[in-house]
C-alpha cells in the first residue's frame, strides 16, 4: 500500500510544479509584454513627436489643416517603431528581470529549482514575438508607408502647390522655386506676382506681373501671368535682358514628369526589388542590394538582443538583491553593437561583398549569450549563489 502513496505523491507534487512553472512563466510573460507595449508606445511617440516639428510648417504657414499634418507624420510611424522595437525589448527585459531580482523575486523562483532556461523563456517568447513583428513592419508595413508618406509628399509639393500660396508671403513652393503675391481677390485673380525661377541653372530668372490666376495644368498648378516682365541674366555677356509680355504661363510643379514617373526610393520599393535592383541610377545598386539584406536580418537583432539582456539578468553568479556591474557592462555592451550595426550597414552599401558583416551582427551576439546563458545546465560553467 505505501509503495502506491509514493508514486501518487510523486505525481501530485510534480503536477503542483508543472502549474507552478505555468503561472510563473504567464506572470514572467505579461510583465515583459505589457512593459515592451509601453516603453515601445511612449518612445515612438517621442520620436514622432520630435520628427514631426518638421512638417509643423505646413500647418503654420501653408495653411494646411491639422488633419492632414496627421495623416502625413503618422505614415512615418511604422519606420519609427521598427527602428525602436530591437532596443526597447533590451530594455524592458532588463529592467524587469533586475527589479524581479531587487525584489527577491528571482530569489524564490530559483530556491523552487527553476534553471535560468526556464526564467528566460517567457521573455524569449515575447522575443520572438517582436522578432515577427519587426519581419511584418521590415518586409510589409514599413515600405507600403514610405511610399504612400513620399506620394503624399510629392501631391503635397506639386499638386496641392496653389493651396500653399498666401498673400504677402514668399513661398518657396520648392528649393528653385519661389513665389509672391500681394493681393487675391474672391474670383481668384492674383495681383502683385513675383516669381524667382532658378529651375534651369543656365537661365535663372524672375519674373513679374500685373495679375494673373491659377490654372490646372498636365503636371500640377500652373499660373497665368498678365501684363509682366521677365528678367534674366546673360551668363556670356553678364548683361541683364527684360522681355515684356502681355500673357505668360509658369509651371508651379517641382516635377516636369507625370505621377509614375517619380523616381522611387529604396525604401519604399518590395524586397523583391531590392534583391534583384534595376535602381534608376546604376552606382546606387550596391544601396539596393545592402537594404534588402538588411530587411531579411535587423529584425533578427531583436531576439539577439533579447538574449544579451537574458544573460546580463540570469547568467554566471547569482546574486540574490540583483547587482549593478553586469548591467552596466551590458549596456556598454549593447551601445558598441548599436554603433557596429550602423558600421557594418554603411560598409556593406558600398561594398557588398562585407554584407555577411550585417548577418554576423543580427546572430552572433544573440548565440553567445544563449550559449552563456545556457552553459550552467551543460556543466561547462557552474552556477553558484552569492550573498549580496
Amino acid at each position: 500500500m505505501s509503495g502506491c502513496i509514493i508514486p501518487l505523491a510523486a505525481a501530485e507534487s510534480g503536477m503542483r510544479s508543472g502549474k507552478m512553472i505555468t503561472r510563473l512563466d504567464i506572470y514572467i510573460f505579461r510583465q515583459v509584454l505589457g512593459a515592451l507595449v509601453v516603453a515601445t508606445c511612449g518612445l515612438t511617440a517621442l520620436v514622432w513627436l520630435t520628427q514631426s516639428l518638421r512638417f509643423v510648417d505646413l500647418v503654420v504657414n501653408r495653411g494646411l489643416s491639422f488633419l492632414v499634418f496627421l495623416h502625413l507624420t503618422s505614415l512615418l510611424i511604422p519606420s519609427f517603431v521598427a527602428v525602436i522595437l530591437p532596443i526597447t525589448t533590451y530594455v524592458v527585459i532588463q529592467f524587469v528581470y533586475q527589479r524581479m531580482a531587487t525584489d527577491r523575486e528571482l530569489t524564490v523562483m530559483r530556491a523552487s529549482g527553476l534553471s535560468p532556461w526556464a526564467l528566460a523563456r517567457p521573455a524569449l517568447t515575447v522575443a520572438l514575438l517582436a522578432t515577427i513583428l519587426g519581419y511584418i513592419l521590415s518586409i510589409w508595413a514599413v515600405p507600403a508607408a514610405l511610399s504612400d508618406f513620399k506620394q503624399f509628399q510629392w501631391e503635397i509639393r506639386n499638386r496641392l502647390a496653389a493651396f500653399l500660396l498666401q498673400d504677402g508671403v514668399f513661398t518657396p513652393l520648392s528649393e528653385k522655386l519661389t513665389v509672391y503675391i500681394r493681393t487675391r481677390d474672391q474670383d481668384g485673380t492674383l495681383h502683385g506676382i513675383l516669381v524667382d525661377d532658378a529651375r534651369d541653372p543656365t537661365a535663372h530668372a524672375t519674373i513679374l506681373a500685373e495679375r494673373g490666376r491659377l490654372v490646372d495644368g498636365p503636371t500640377g498648378p500652373r499660373v497665368l501671368l498678365l501684363d509682366g516682365s521677365r528678367e534674366e541674366i546673360d551668363h556670356q555677356t553678364g548683361r541683364l535682358n527684360v522681355l515684356t509680355f502681355s500673357q505668360n504661363e509658369i509651371d508651379l510643379a517641382d516635377a516636369t514628369k507625370d505621377e509614375t514617373d517619380r523616381p522611387a526610393d529604396m525604401s519604399e520599393v518590395p524586397l523583391s526589388a531590392l534583391l534583384d535592383p534595376h535602381p534608376w541610377f546604376e552606382r546606387d545598386r550596391p544601396k539596393w542590394l545592402a537594404e534588402g539584406h538588411k530587411r531579411l536580418s535587423a529584425p533578427l537583432t531583436t531576439l539577439s538582443y533579447a538574449m544579451v539582456g537574458l544573460a546580463s539578468a540570469l547568467g554566471g553568479i547569482f546574486r540574490r538583491h540583483g547587482g549593478i556591474v553586469r548591467p552596466l557592462v551590458t549596456i556598454g555592451i549593447m551601445v558598441a553593437l548599436l554603433a557596429l550595426g550602423l558600421a557594418f550597414g554603411t560598409l556593406a552599401a558600398r561594398d557588398n561583398s562585407l554584407i555577411f558583416l550585417m548577418w554576423l551582427h543580427a546572430i552572433v551576439p544573440g548565440v553567445v549569450a544563449g550559449w552563456l546563458l545556457l552553459a550552467p545546465d551543460f556543466g561547462l560553467f557552474q552556477s553558484r549563489t552569492a550573498e549580496a
